[in-house]
């Protein structure tokens, strides 16, 4: 279209990308069974009033715009729809301040979590939300979906960190969100609202997060197994028992040998389930809350419990968790490329009943079903494993998926607990919400964004 020649003249040199090729290499995140369309054109923004200058001109012209980051994202909420305007957001890299005395940082939307990570333990300060995808996803993503992690059983997910947004809305207007003082009650939470909107409210251009001093050292612990309706057992009596780890992860026996596959990690091979927990409470308590841990795994069935205050163990251990996605990606590649990653969350006093009703889904189907996921929270990532390229391995891969949100929502839990919605999930979220909340979102959604030019056809 003609006028993309005065968008162009409104943005930083280089930033619109009209290239075919490199636009059509921006349409996917990481989910498969997500479609994309084919995107107007590309906008690498490099500053604020880039961002700006775009929902401006959608606004002006009625043109949809997809909000995206690093697209690691795994529900399709950044594929692009026809049409639209690929807003890109990860060049906004600059960590603005870091203030200790407040302990509150202001970072862009494109900062790695990583990154920041490294920055802030030069400060002697820590930022906890620590999702699988920590080395490569941005800040900006994990407020969009409300990114959780390993450390969510003790610190919280990203909303409980954000103090406050800077957003550019639909009409292009720039307004502030929120407070940076650790109290403020002025007002509706609208920076809450803005978290774990995915891109479908404005554009997050800015973000105050909360920080805490640098975490302490652990104590590790493994649990080992014979099957994953005893793990599930054990998590319920531990945490019901006042239990307050920093770290409470499962895999079952299909994911360690996956991760054995992948690495030289040396996981049980005929284990039903692991799992991994982490104290990092002060002083002898830390080992005195494993012992706990240890007399709760063997009440309940564990073969073998395993700690160790050697941080090398629990380097080991933390880093074969954070390569089930890797992991997985490999075993699929090798049996036909299909992978859809699940992420419900249950209460984690029927994690034992999900355990086991999720095996007779796996035994249904002619699929395998993968699970790992953060325990401690109830959160689970049941992965369903197939041969992509077989029509009917796919349908009954895609039925396993639906029953398994079915189920998560059958025991009083949700859809996802930290991926998000997107697209992948969009139909089940009017299961979720009642007639209400489903009104509610609808009327937020058509206030902020009227024109309903906020990437269309995903969450919402």
């Amino acid at each position: 279209m003609a006028e993309l020649a005065d968008l162009a003249a409104q943005l930083s040199p280089g930033a619109l990308v009209t290239d075919r090729d490199v636009v059509d290499g921006y349409r996917f995140d990481r989910a498969l069974f997500c479609p994309a369309g084919e995107a107007l054109v590309l906008i690498r923004a490099r500053t604020v009033d880039d961002v700006v200058a775009v929902m401006r001109f959608a606004t002006a012209h009625r043109i949809p715009v997809v909000t995206q980051g690093a697209r690691t994202g795994l529900s399709g909420g950044a594929n692009a729809v026809d049409g639209a305007l690929l807003l890109n957001v990860a060049g906004l890299t600059e960590i603005l301040e870091i203030d200790p005395v407040n302990q509150v940082c202001r970072v862009q939307p494109g900062v790695i979590n990583a990154d920041l990570k490294q920055a802030l333990a030069a400060e002697g300060l820590a930022y906890p939300p620590d999702p699988g995808s920590v080395a490569i996803s941005t800040i900006g993503g994990n407020v969009a979906t409300n990114a959780g992690g390993m450390c969510c059983v003790k610190y919280g997910v990203t909303k409980d960190y954000v103090r406050a947004l800077t957003v550019v809305l639909a009409d292009g207007t720039l307004t502030r969100l929120g407070r940076e003082t650790a109290k403020g009650v002025a007002g509706l939470d609208l920076a809450a609202l803005f978290t774990g909107s995915e891109g479908s409210l404005g554009v997050i251009v800015e973000i105050t997060l909360g920080l805490t001093p640098a975490l302490p050292a652990p104590v590790t612990g493994v649990g080992i197994f014979p099957d994953t309706e005893a793990a599930g057992a054990t998590v319920s009596a531990f945490m019901a028992a006042g239990a307050a780890p920093s770290m409470l992860e499962f895999l079952d026996g299909a994911t360690m040998a996956m991760i054995n596959a992948y690495g030289d990690f040396g996981l049980p091979a005929d284990a039903g389930a692991l799992l991994l927990v982490q104290s990092d409470a002060p002083g002898d308590d830390g080992a005195a809350e494993l012992a706990r841990f240890a007399e709760t795994a063997t009440a309940h069935g564990a073969t073998e419990v395993v700690v160790s205050d050697d941080p090398a163990d629990s380097d080991l251990l933390v880093a074969a968790r954070r390569a089930v996605a890797p992991a997985m990606e490999q075993y699929a590649t090798g049996i036909g490329g299909g992978e859809l990653i699940d992420d419900v969350c249950v209460p984690r006093s029927r994690l034992g009943e999900f355990f086991r009703r999720l095996r007779l889904i796996d035994e249904k189907y002619d699929v395998e079903v993968a699970t790992a996921g953060h325990a401690g929270d109830g959160n689970m990532h049941p992965s369903v494993v197939f041969d992509a390229r077989d029509e009917a391995m796919v349908a009954q891969a895609q039925a396993a998926f639906a029953e398994i949100m079915e189920l998560g929502l059958d025991l009083g839990g949700t859809i996802t607990g930290e991926h998000g919605v997107g697209y992948l999930k969009r139909e089940w979220l009017g299961r979720e919400l009642d007639a209400g909340a489903a009104r509610m979102h609808r009327a937020i959604k058509d206030a902020l964004d009227p024109q309903g030019i906020l990437n269309p056809g995903k969450m919402l």
